[in-house]
């Protein structure tokens, strides 16, 4: 199994080079994973939950501005981030939840709409230490209008298909039709990182809270130590930002029983 071997932990926060860099290859054979067997059965179901929710509820646009040519044209509705667990959303899609919490080692799950004639800037994820999957739902079109690339390749996503990659890998994705594309995106850790999950998810959090605080004073980015200075901060929350991760399950599941 290729997940199997070992890489260092990166993430983007911690690191000097803006680009992730390794041999492994840019799309994983889904075949490597036995939880996709199931998934064929569960498309149709999980698609209608999130035709019913978009009836009634419109999807807030993806919170980083910075990573597409319109913000307002991406839009997502998560029911998991990093464990964090989004109980309130979750009762919207009972199928599509149980389906998540089946999948072994699974931190993160959202929605995710890409409206017509708009684009996902390239990019590199938060870490190699998960692979992140695309389970296409409403695919308007194929190769060149509307796909999806991973460094030197790209693949068209398909209905009741996954793509499957290394998220730390550059990559974007573009919807050149005149229809919305939906797809259900989900975060798994590596098996060569399962141990290392609660402080993967940490530091994540922790790095995604200073880069929106950077945003707001981006100053602090520009300094010629800012490499030192954000690595001081996420040594420092990190251990908070475990303990409030917890904390926050604990309170959020009491208010959905209470």
């Amino acid at each position: 199994m290729f997940g199997l071997k070992k890489y260092n932990l990166w993430f983007s926060i911690l690191s000097k080079d803006a680009k992730y860099s390794s041999d492994e290859p840019a799309f994983i054979d889904v075949k490597e994973f036995d939880w996709v067997k199931n998934t064929e059965s569960m498309t149709n179901s999980i698609r209608e939950e999130l035709l019913e929710y978009l009836k009634k509820s419109n999807l807030p646009s993806y919170f980083n501005t910075k990573m597409s040519e319109d913000v307002k044209k991406w839009k997502t509705v998560s029911l998991k981030w990093w464990t964090l667990e989004f109980y309130r959303n979750q009762q919207h899609f009972p199928i599509t939840t149980k389906f998540i919490n089946s999948i072994p080692h699974l931190v993160s799950a959202s929605f995710n709409l890409l409206e017509p004639h708009s684009r996902i800037l390239p990019h590199c994820g938060d870490t190699n230490g998960i692979y992140r999957c695309h389970l296409g739902l409403i695919i308007p079109g194929e190769l060149p209008d509307c796909g999806f690339r991973v460094e030197n390749e790209k693949k068209p996503w398909k209905e009741g298909e996954w793509l499957i990659f290394i998220d730390a890998k550059e990559h974007e994705a573009w919807n050149s039709t005149d229809k919305d594309r939906l797809i259900l995106v989900i975060d798994i850790i590596r098996p060569a990182y399962f141990s290392k999950k609660n402080s993967i998810c940490s530091i994540v959090l922790t790095g995604l809270f200073l880069q929106r605080r950077a945003e707001k004073y981006h100053f602090l980015y520009k300094l010629k130590d800012c490499g030192l200075i954000r690595k001081t901060w996420v040594g420092i929350l990190t251990p908070f930002c475990y303990v409030s991760i917890k904390i926050r399950n604990v309170l959020s599941s009491l208010k959905i029983v209470s």
